[in-house]
């Protein structure tokens, strides 16, 4: 008589399943005790981490960043499979830019006095939420203050309430309304130096709105002490190392899941399916397939995207069947789930007389509420930070979109883009030319007046995280409404109940299980968080077979 072998199937080829399925089958499907099977939607594997290439350097289309070498399991993987040395130029090769030139709309360069004190106030702002120990200043102590414990609170009021108090501080200057230079008074100026600041951190969380950006739950966010380095191979050696375990056949490419049938807490007959041996099995969930197949298994181990698991959830006929309970579809419901985008320029026919490269800009626009607003700088960049080449001396450059405005980069033809990012340095950088500071005087002087160069762009290449049908986004974020609870809420296996054995209506244990980015307490976005999530999964039902 044939024993029968759990079947466990993980849905999902990122990250969080492929990190699964090793610990399972080097524990165990190794030898022989588990059938283990990753069925993925798309046509290849890594997920939301997709490295690629453009103008010659290799590039990260998703997950970008080892937020924090000491102690990171990702960076201890890329070290022993030599992932940190490449002989191909790749992105952030050099890190983060040492000094970029902050230039404002109309045309003027920044001195680092007019910036500084802007950009060390937003930083201190986010330390404080974050639960960082900074220095005790008057705006961080009113901030708090208005704040208080408790309370549906956002990051984004916690942040213009410390700038509300900066701004009114007795020690700076009150002459706000002094113009430092046309168009510019210097109230308006901080107001939009500091909202630039805003729009990166938007980028880093996804939160198309600080507002929507949960304050009581910042402080729980960990990430590694060390440096923040990109992977000279590209983040997708990582993926590939770890599936490189797995015996060919084990993951199916082009299996999207439609319906997942399971047994919850009711006692209803489990599903009889197949073991690929001809025996029937009672296995409690069947998934269903686009293609019109299905697959019973023992567990299943989701890891899609809390977007997908968002729409799964709003559909009429519904992904799940019986639907989820309550507490787990009110936890998908209540996280936030953002857009980000990037934007990948090739420059061409570079020319320049003193052989400086393009540099990286920090971009400081006028607000929503002004009227000197530039007509012809499109609504969609207006949010945008920074344009940067991907590392120091490449012709590449990048800009990051969040929100509304990386949702309509998507819709955008290439022509289109161009248009608007060649309109927006123009204003910004001088008419058809652009024109680099080789020197600065300690003044905001017109940037029109040094060394020229013509700009020329070639081909451009855009994500489209928020349309693509397998992700739905790019990764979450506490919303205001919601808590770290609803992340450990969403990581809950079910059924959450288990009958006692040998009870005819038991219903069988640890059916669904629940990895991914999103299922992580204090790693969630990140590539760390999905990898915790597998091997947690993954531990979850070995600890459960005792292996």
């Amino acid at each position: 008589m044939q024993t029968k072998k759990p079947r466990i199937v993980i849905i999902g080829a990122g990250m969080a399943g492929i990190t699964a399925a090793n610990k399972l089958y080097t524990c165990a499907g190794s030898k022989d005790l588990l059938e283990i099977s990753i069925v993925e939607g798309g046509t290849r594997i890594g997920g939301r981490i997709n490295t690629s290439e453009f103008g010659g350097d290799r590039i990260e289309m998703g997950a970008t960043w080892i937020h924090g070498i000491k102690g990171s399991p990702i960076h201890k993987i890329a070290q022993e499979i030599n992932s940190l040395d490449s002989e191909q130029p790749w992105e952030c090769m050099d890190g983060f830019p040492d000094e970029p030139i902050t230039v404002v709309e109309g045309g003027y360069e920044l001195n680092q006095s007019l910036v500084q004190p802007v950009s060390n106030l937003f930083k201190q702002l986010m330390d404080f939420a974050q639960g960082k120990p900074v220095e005790e200043v008057n705006c961080l102590k009113l901030a708090a203050k208005s704040c208080g414990p408790g309370g549906n609170l956002s990051v984004g009021y916690f942040l213009r309430q410390g700038l509300d108090a900066y701004l009114n501080s007795s020690t700076k200057n009150q002459d706000d309304e002094h113009k430092v230079f046309d168009n510019w008074t210097q109230k308006s100026l901080e107001e939009a130096i500091f909202a630039m600041h805003e729009n990166t951190q938007r980028t880093y969380t996804s939160a198309g709105d600080l507002h929507n950006l949960d304050y009581n739950a910042e402080s729980e966010y960990r990430m590694f002490p060390g440096e923040e380095i990109t992977i000279a191979k590209g983040y997708l050696s990582v993926v590939d190392s770890l599936a490189s375990v797995l015996p060919a056949g084990t993951i199916q490419l082009g299996k999207k899941v439609t319906k997942i049938e399971w047994q919850p807490d009711d006692g209803h007959l489990p599903i009889t399916g197949e073991n690929g041996h001809g025996n029937q099995l009672l296995q409690p969930v069947k998934l269903h397939f686009l293609d019109g197949t299905t697959m019973s298994a023992d567990h299943v181990i989701i890891t899609v995207s809390l977007g997908v698991l968002k729409q799964g959830i709003r559909q009429e006929a519904g992904m799940f069947n019986p639907p989820l309970p309550n507490f787990k579809s009110e936890a998908i419901t209540k996280l936030g789930y953002g857009v980000v985008n990037k934007l990948f320029l090739q420059l061409k026919d570079q020319v320049n007389r003193n052989g400086t490269k393009f540099p990286s800009l920090q971009l400081v626009f006028h607000q929503s509420d002004s009227k000197q607003r530039h007509p012809t700088i499109p609504w969609w960049i207006r949010r945008t930070a920074s344009l940067c080449p991907i590392y120091g001396k490449s012709s590449v450059l990048l800009s990051w979109f969040a929100g509304e405005e990386a949702l309509e980069l998507e819709t955008l033809n290439d022509q289109d883009i161009l248009d608007g990012v060649s309109t927006t340095i123009s204003n910004f950088l001088g008419d058809s030319s652009i024109h680099l500071r080789s020197n600065c005087n300690g003044n905001a002087n017109s940037a029109e007046s040094s060394s020229e160069t013509c700009l020329k762009f070639g081909k451009i290449l855009k994500t489209r995280w928020g349309s693509d049908p397998l992700f739905l986004g790019s990764y979450s974020y506490v919303a205001v409404g919601s808590s770290g609870d609803d992340l450990d809420s969403l990581a809950e296996p079910l059924p959450t109940k288990n009958g006692k054995s040998g009870d005819s209506n038991a219903s069988p244990p640890l059916q669904i299980l629940f990895a991914g980015e999103a299922t992580h307490r204090t790693h969630y976005s990140t590539t760390h968080g999905a990898y915790f999530s597998g091997l947690r999964e993954a531990n979850r039902l070995l600890e459960h077979y005792k292996i």
